[in-house]
């Protein structure tokens, strides 16, 4: 046995030869990393030329390849909700139908709504309109409460009984008291996946999806009317129209202080204003360096401090303390400067909209019809028709991608609302990266939009071919698809759709935003409340029907660039509520993988908060993203002028097999028809 000296010195190499191990494993951890980087480099390089040369596309064993991963998404499109004047009053005045129930019952109901994956992201407010509108309903031993195959529009919560879950005749597990099933139901009507029999009599409580998505909407609309009844009252606010006020709520922030916290000081810098939402606070001033501060007065609700930085004060000229807990709304000098001060634009574009139609496409399409254009190949399958690539008849390079959509399959008043929106929306759009529709035609039995061709594919190939894509490559296909955004919400309109399947390229490369068939022109309020998207790129306040504005696309930014780099969507599964459930608990609970850099990671992480007033873009929109660190850079200057290189140039045939080709539609118009015209007629 040794000495304690011998021991502490055995121990002492034992800890420097962990020290060196440590070191060489972090040594290695680095070189790995390294090698990472460089693979991923060569590997975007090597598919760069395969796309170059057409050859992966063209072998059999690409093909077979690429037909094994996942398929495209759906857009899911439900009927659009307008919120005008007279429909809001009704809304406000008129709550859900409440059913009596005893406090044992509200308190199950309420239990089990809490413990919902996805209804527990509810307020309290909420859960309680939902408590309410819960009515009863019983089922006898043996009788189906739900039938696989079936439409879905209902959530049940069991209060007495026992049912079991079925699928293809295969029990799958059982349904206990105080349990919810089929909340994907609240969410939007589905087809069910599973059968639900009473194995016993039952009792439970039914939720309508449409009670819900009223409640949520009334639970909105007064929130938001309240808050801009709020803000109408304060003074520095009470002279702008309710969109600005819209604008300028979604960039306030709450900021929190205790009893005796200074909230400004005198003789400091500053370039914020406040306003007092809960709570008082005193304004003292200092009239000279050496004396003490004096009051001036007390401050409560509704009063707004910090103004003066708009007049140019730099400097505080008064210390403001808050006399209790305190809740003030701040919000940027410069922001609201900017926004206040953009009412004259905001009236002249009022006054001076522009014509949906611009000249030069009146004047080419002018003589056009449907018999003008030959049929080249289909490019796609919609929800409502197709789009093929057609050629003008003599000129087999002037190319266009024509959207056939059937009459038949817009059925309901929405739908045909959404079709005519579309229209307006993208002929009203004038810019390099978003596609271009020309004019319209319509005959018996279809209407037709000629379009803009991109003979690129789209992004989702690009990613369904390589798995993901270089970090300089999903920086351009970004910064393309933000210069497109930042034009839509400019606007106004927001584009609700966005996910690779709708960015297309180009001849050369470049990027161009498709797909407006959820797109929608804000009204006064800002918000819009139909449930639209695809699944996984849908913002919590979509999923929830909570009421959704600009930064819903923001959001969609954000998973884009964390698909295109990491080659599989971050919330994704076959089954739609754990899609749902995902998006839910949040990009917080997501494990980036290495093939996302931090500064890339960082951005993700900023797109896409939970709560969409914390979502970079809030005070100056695109132009927030565009100055983030991951665009350091990058020549936004050269993207707008034409002048980057694509990380990919697309290898499209110049030479084309004109056998068997035919005009779009037996029977046309003579000339594109304006909006009345277009109208659809049943």
């Amino acid at each position: 046995m040794g000495t304690l000296r011998d021991l502490q010195f055995a121990l002492q190499l034992k800890i420097e030869e962990l020290r060196q191990r440590d070191a060489l494993i972090d040594e290695l951890e680095l070189e790995l990393d390294a090698k990472d980087d460089l693979i991923r480099r060569l590997q975007g390089e090597l598919d760069r030329l395969r796309l170059t040369v057409n050859t992966v596309s063209a072998s059999p064993a690409g093909q077979q390849r690429t037909s094994s991963l996942r398929g495209r998404r759906q857009t899911l499109v439900t009927e659009p909700i307008n919120v005008e004047p007279e429909l809001l009053t009704k809304i406000l005045q008129n709550p859900p139908i409440s059913y009596s129930k005893s406090q044992e019952s509200q308190r199950l109901i309420e239990a089990a709504l809490a413990e919902s994956e996805c209804m527990k992201y509810l307020d309290r407010d909420q859960m309680l309109s939902l408590v309410d509108s819960a009515y009863p309903t019983t089922f006898k031993e043996g009788v189906c409460v739900i039938q696989e195959g079936d439409g879905g529009s209902q959530a049940y919560i069991v209060e007495e009984g026992k049912l079991e879950v079925s699928r293809a005749g295969q029990r799958l597990h059982i349904i206990e008291p105080g349990v919810m099933f089929e909340e994907l139901a609240l969410i939007h009507n589905h087809t069910c996946s599973t059968t639900v029999t009473a194995l016993v009599n039952s009792r439970l409580w039914v939720i309508e999806g449409q009670v819900f998505q009223k409640a949520m909407l009334r639970n909105s609309l007064i929130a938001v009317t309240q808050f801009l009844h709020f803000l109408c009252s304060v003074p520095l606010l009470s002279t702008l129209p309710e969109n600005i006020l819209m604008k300028v709520s979604d960039a306030l922030e709450e900021s929190h202080y205790g009893e005796g916290d200074y909230i400004i000081r005198n003789g400091i810098p500053g370039d914020t204003i406040f306003i007092v939402s809960q709570g008082q606070v005193t304004v003292l001033e200092k009239q000279a360096a050496f004396e003490e501060s004096v009051f001036v007065s007390v401050l409560t609700r509704g009063d707004c401090f910090g103004e003066r930085a708009l007049k140019g004060e730099d400097m505080r000229s008064m210390s403001v303390v808050a006399a209790s807990d305190v809740t003030c709304l701040v919000i940027d000098k410069e922001f609201f400067k900017k926004v206040s001060g953009s009412l004259d634009e905001v009236r002249k574009h009022q006054s001076n909209k522009l014509r949906p139609k611009a000249e030069e496409d009146e004047t080419a399409f002018g003589e056009m019809s449907l018999s003008s254009f030959l049929v080249l190949r289909n490019l796609g399958e919609g929800q409502y028709g197709h789009t093929q690539l057609v050629h003008l008849k003599g000129d087999p390079s002037c190319k266009f991608a024509l959207k056939t959509i059937r009459k038949q399959a817009i059925k309901s008043p929405g739908q045909r609302e959404r079709i005519l929106a579309e229209k307006h929306i993208v002929m009203d759009l004038q810019s390099p990266f978003i596609i271009r529709l020309h004019c319209t035609f319509k005959d018996a039995r279809c209407l037709y939009m000629l379009m803009e061709a991109c003979e690129g594919g789209d992004l989702w190939n690009l990613v369904k071919e390589r798995g993901s894509l270089e970090e300089d490559a999903v920086r351009f296909y970004t910064a393309c698809v933000l210069e497109a955004v930042g034009v839509l919400h400019s606007k106004g309109i927001i584009h609700r759709d966005l996910k690779p399947e709708n960015v297309l390229l180009d001849q050369r490369g470049y990027a161009k935003l498709t797909g407006f068939g959820s797109a929608k022109k804000l009204g006064s309020l800002c918000r819009a409340w139909s449930f639209c998207g695809s699944d996984g790129y849908q913002a919590p306040e979509v999923i929830l029907h909570k009421g959704h504005g600009l930064s819903a696309d923001l959001w969609a930014v954000g998973i884009l660039v964390y698909e295109l780099l990491n080659g599989s969507p971050v919330f994704s599964g076959s089954e739609q509520l754990k899609v749902y459930t995902a998006v839910l608990k949040g990009i917080d609970e997501v494990e980036f993988t290495k093939t996302i850099s931090k500064t890339a990671a960082h951005l993700i992480n900023s797109l896409c908060r939970h709560n969409p007033t914390e979502r970079l873009g809030q005070k100056n929109g695109v132009k927030d993203i565009c100055k983030h660190m991951w665009f350091e850079g990058f020549d936004w200057d050269g993207l707008q002028k034409g002048t980057v290189t694509p990380p990919v140039i697309p290898n499209v045939p110049t030479v084309l097999n004109h056998g068997g080709l035919s005009s779009p539609a037996e029977s046309h118009m003579d000339a594109p028809v304006d909006d009345s015209d277009w109208d659809i007629d049943f």
